[in-house]
């Protein structure tokens, strides 16, 4: 189900899901749409960019592969091109930077080709302004 959001990552774009029938935006993906019901989900591409709804500074790893990679910023970042629905990520740069609610992000993509199926991770950094 969530196929074609990874296949984007790969190729840097971020897409949503969107219903077909009463356009209602929906993040995770689901099979049907959670407000009116029709199972006529699409896949929309995106503008890659939004604004910090929430954060977490993680001290403790929750998996292994996370450990000695602590702290990091975990985000809640709310996209205006697809709804206002949230989508979680980690925010780059400093993990003890000042992180100021309604920030506004840009996604950035880590791509992993050497893994036996290559995939890419959605991060998040805050756009400075000049």
């Amino acid at each position: 189900m969530e196929r074609p959001y990874w296949e984007a990552t790969l190729e840097s774009r971020l897409v949503v899901q969107r219903c077909d029938t009463c356009g209602g935006w929906q993040w995770g993906p689901e099979w049907i749409c959670h407000k009116c019901l029709s199972w006529d989900m699409k896949w929309k591409e995106v503008t890659p960019r939004g604004r910090i709804y929430s954060f977490e500074r993680v001290w403790h790893p929750v998996h292994p592969a996370l450990k000695g990679h602590t702290p990091f910023l975990a985000v809640l970042v709310e996209l205006p091109d697809a709804g206002n629905v949230r989508m979680l990520g980690n925010l780059l740069g400093d993990p003890m930077q000042q992180v100021q609610i309604g920030s506004e992000v840009i996604a950035e993509y880590e791509h992993h080709n050497e893994a036996g199926s290559p995939y890419a991770l959605v991060h998040w950094r805050v756009v400075r302004g000049d």
